[in-house]
C-alpha cells in the first residue's frame, strides 16, 4: 500500500499562533486579493456556483461587498445570459447599452418594453440612431390613447441635457455636477453626431459613493464570474457568456483534475485569451500544475470538503481542505496562479486559517445559501425559517442538470441510475448576506492583527501553526456556561 507519510489536517486541526502586532486597529488591515491572475477584489469571498446560492441578486451582492459571484450553469444558456446582463446592468458610470425604443413605436410597445425590463423611461432614438429624445412613465401616465406614437408623448431633445463623449474625461465629476445642478436623474452621452453612446444615471454614480470598494470592471460595471461544464455544447454557452461581458469563465466539474477539465480549460483559452479561466476542483500540487500548464488564471482546491459534499464517503477519494489548500498554494505561488479555497469555511477563523496557508481567495456556499439573495423562497418548519441547499452532485440536482442538457424531463427509471455525490438539506434563513459577509471578513481582520500582518501576504509569512487535540478544539469554544 502506499502510503503518504504526513498526517492530513482541516480547520478544527489546528490553531494559529499569535505574534507580536504593530496592528494598532482591524481597520487598518488590507483584504485584497486576485481572484484571478488579472482580477482584483477588495475582499477575499467568492459565492459558490450552486443553484441554490449564486444567480444574479447574489453576484451584484457580492461585487458591491468587493468581492465576485459565479452564477451556476444549471439553467439554459439563455437564461444564464441573462443573468450576467442583470449584473452588468445593475449599475456603471457609463451605462454602455442602455434600453431604446423607435420615434415611431406605439406607446403601447414602450409600455411593454418598460415592464419587460422593469424600468421608468427608453431613449427615443431616429432609424439612424440619433438621439430625439426620452419617454419615460410619467410622460404617459395620463395617456389612454396607446395607438399614439412615441415622438407626440416624448420628453424632445431641445429640452434634454446631455454630455458629449468628450466631456466626460478621465472622471465623473463633470456628469456629476450637471446631474446636481439640474437636478437630473438621467444624463445621456452623445457623440458629436448626437448619436447616443451610453447613460450616466444618479443612481449609479450613488452607488459608487455608497459602496466604494466595489468590484467593477474597466467601464465601471460590476463584474461577475459564470460557470461552465466540460462538454462540447459548454463552448457555445462560454461564447454566449463572453458576448454578454462575462469577467471569467469557471469550469465546473467535480475532479478537475482530469482531461476533460484541462481540454476545456485550454479551448477557453485559446477562444477568449483576454477572459480569465479558472480550473479545478483539484487537491494536489500535480493538479494546480496540469491546470496551470493547460492556462488556467486561477485554481478552485477542494474535493468533499463542503458541507453537502459526500464525495469522500461515496468514492473514499479527497484530501483535508487544509492540507490540500496548503500544498496547492506552494504549486500555485511558484507558477504565479491564485488558488481558490472551495468548501468548509463555517467561521471567520476558518477563513483566515485557509489563507493562512496560501489561498487568495474561499468559495463560500450553504453559508450564503440561506440570504435573502439566494435563489429561492424560505419555509417554515417549528416556527423557524430556513432555505434550501444541496450539492450539485446531488441527486435532485443531476435530475435538474439532465434536464437542461437534454431539454425534457427526465425519466423517473433514469433516477434509479444516478449515483449521488452531495445532498440537499435545510439551513436556517440569515437574512441579508451583506451581515455573514460582515462578520467573517470582520474575523479575518482581526485574525490580521492576530499575525502581527497588514496584508494577506504577510499573514502568509508570518503564519505559524500549532496542532490542537479534541480537548483545544473544545476549550476553543464557548464552554461551561448556559448558552
Amino acid at each position: 500500500m502506499k502510503l503518504k507519510p504526513e498526517i492530513a489536517l482541516t480547520f478544527d486541526d489546528v490553531l494559529l499562533v499569535p505574534k507580536r502586532s504593530t496592528v494598532t486597529s482591524r481597520h487598518a488591515v488590507n483584504t485584497h486579493t486576485f481572484f484571478t491572475k488579472n482580477i482584483e477584489i477588495a475582499i477575499p469571498i467568492i459565492s459558490s456556483n450552486m443553484d441554490t446560492v449564486t444567480e444574479a441578486d447574489m453576484a451584484i451582492a457580492m461585487a458591491r461587498q468587493g468581492g465576485i459571484g459565479v452564477i451556476h450553469r444549471f439553467m439554459s444558456i439563455e437564461q444564464h445570459v441573462e443573468e450576467v446582463a442583470k449584473v452588468k446592468r445593475a449599475e456603471s458610470f457609463i451605462m454602455a447599452h442602455p434600453y431604446t425604443i423607435r420615434a415611431n413605436a406605439v406607446l403601447s410597445a414602450a409600455r411593454a418594453e418598460m415592464e419587460s425590463h422593469q424600468i421608468g423611461g427608453l431613449m427615443v432614438l431616429s432609424e439612424s440612431g440619433e438621439l430625439l429624445g426620452v419617454i419615460s412613465t410619467r410622460d404617459m401616465i395620463f395617456e389612454t390613447n396607446d395607438a399614439r406614437l412615441v415622438s407626440e408623448v416624448m420628453t424632445p431633445r431641445s429640452k434634454l441635457i446631455t454630455i458629449s463623449t468628450n466631456d466626460i474625461g478621465a472622471n465623473a465629476d463633470h456628469a456629476r455636477n450637471l446631474l446636481r445642478e439640474h437636478k437630473l436623474e438621467k444624463l445621456p452621452v452623445v457623440d458629436q453626431n448626437n448619436h447616443l453612446v451610453g447613460l450616466i444615471t444618479a443612481q449609479d454614480i450613488a452607488k459608487s459613493v455608497q459602496a466604494p470598494n466595489a468590484s467593477k470592471d474597466a467601464n465601471g460595471r460590476l463584474r461577475c464570474a459564470a460557470a461552465v461544464g466540460v462538454k462540447s455544447d459548454d463552448l457555445d454557452r462560454a461564447a454566449a457568456l463572453v458576448a454578454a461581458g462575462v469577467d471569467a469563465l469557471v469550469v465546473d466539474i467535480a475532479h478537475g483534475h482530469s482531461d476533460m477539465a484541462l481540454n476545456m480549460v485550454r479551448q477557453l483559452k485559446s477562444c477568449y485569451p483576454h477572459v480569465d479561466v479558472v480550473g479545478g476542483n483539484v487537491a494536489t500540487a500535480d493538479g494546480v500544475r496540469d491546470m496551470a500548464e493547460a492556462g488556467a488564471d486561477a485554481v478552485k482546491v477542494g474535493i468533499g470538503a463542503g458541507s453537502i459534499c459526500i464525495t469522500r464517503i461515496v468514492t473514499g477519494f479527497g484530501v483535508p481542505q487544509l492540507t490540500a489548500v496548503s500544498e496547492c498554494a506552494d504549486a500555485g505561488r511558484t507558477l504565479g496562479v491564485p488558488i481558490i479555497a472551495d468548501g468548509g469555511i463555517r467561521t471567520g477563523g476558518d477563513l483566515t486559517k485557509v489563507l493562512a496557508v496560501g489561498a487568495s481567495t474561499i468559495m463560500l456556499g450553504s453559508m450564503l445559501a440561506g440570504t435573502d439573495e439566494s435563489p429561492g423562497s424560505t419555509l417554515q418548519r417549528d416556527n423557524k425559517r430556513f432555505k434550501t441547499v444541496r450539492g450539485m452532485a446531488s441527486l435532485a440536482a443531476n435530475i435538474d442538470r439532465r434536464q437542461v442538457e437534454t431539454g425534457r424531463e427526465v425519466d423517473p427509471e433514469d433516477w434509479e441510475k444516478v449515483v449521488p455525490e452531495g445532498v440537499e438539506a435545510l439551513v436556517p434563513y440569515r437574512g441579508p448576506m451583506r451581515k455573514i459577509i460582515y462578520q467573517i471578513v470582520g474575523g479575518l481582520r482581526s485574525g490580521l492583527s492576530y499575525a502581527g500582518a497588514r496584508t494577506l501576504q504577510e499573514l502568509w509569512n508570518n503564519a505559524e501553526f500549532v496542532r490542537i487535540t479534541p480537548a483545544g478544539r473544545h476549550e476553543s469554544g464557548a464552554h461551561d456556561v448556559e448558552l
